[in-house]
């Protein structure tokens, strides 16, 4: 996968901060393609005692979540750990991964927020900026906002707020277990984002795509730990 450059990486928090507030403007919110062919899964892990962060892309078959191809790649963490900003400590090694698939996906769920984030650039709206892709944010906590717990049945959402404005939905994915924090991230809407959830899941809490990305990226940091 060819990925044009979208700015340089920064090691300073302040100019992170400048740099997503002069990218939010380009996010797009429009629905998610009514029937992807392939739908993409990241995630990513971090090994503490040699600051390096890794990264996992799976790509799977949208009709029957069939694994298409799988990716991998590590680098060293050359951003610190603050809250809001974790793209700078985690895009660039996940961008490795994705430049080494050879299937791209038509959608991706990453681990993780859309617009649901302070400046409205989480790591979903940001990679998906970087990638050209429709992106989710498919977020196991909150990162900010306010929220009316749903329902307790498969499907059933409230609007996660912002003061007035919406930022991301409240999603049960299964029968009476803890819902997910869904957001749109780049070329993404409410509707359709939580569509691509439901449709990719597979009687777990986490759609499949990003419940095999984080079972991947554990897997493979394993690995490494033990060359």
């Amino acid at each position: 996968m060819i990925i044009p450059p979208l700015h340089e990486w920064t090691s300073d928090p302040a100019e992170a901060r400048r740099i997503q507030a002069a990218l939010v403007a380009r996010v797009e919110q429009a629905p998610l393609p009514q029937a992807p062919r392939l739908v993409g899964g990241a995630d990513v892990a971090f090994d503490r005692r040699r600051r390096r962060v890794l990264a996992a892309v799976l790509v799977f078959h949208a009709a029957d979540m069939a694994l298409v191809e799988e990716v991998t790649a590590e680098g060293p963490a050359s951003f610190p750990y603050v809250p809001g900003l974790l793209t700078f400590r985690e895009g660039p090694v996940m961008l490795e991964a994705f430049a080494r698939l050879r299937r791209v996906p038509d959608v991706v769920l990453f681990d993780g927020q859309g617009i649901a984030h302070p400046r409205r650039l989480g790591l979903a709206a940001h990679m998906g900026l970087w990638l050209g892709l429709p992106t989710v944010g498919c977020a196991k906590s909150r990162l900010l906002g306010e929220h009316e717990m749903p329902g307790p049945c498969r499907g059933d959402a409230t609007a996660l707020l912002d003061g007035d404005e919406q930022i991301g939905e409240v999603l049960r994915t299964r029968d009476g277990v803890k819902p997910l924090f869904i957001s749109p991230g780049h070329r993404a809407d409410f509707p359709s984002a939580r569509r691509i959830v439901l449709d990719c899941g597979r009687g777990c809490r986490l759609p499949e795509p990003t419940r095999c990305a984080h079972a991947a990226v554990t897997r493979y940091k394993r690995e490494v730990l033990q060359a």
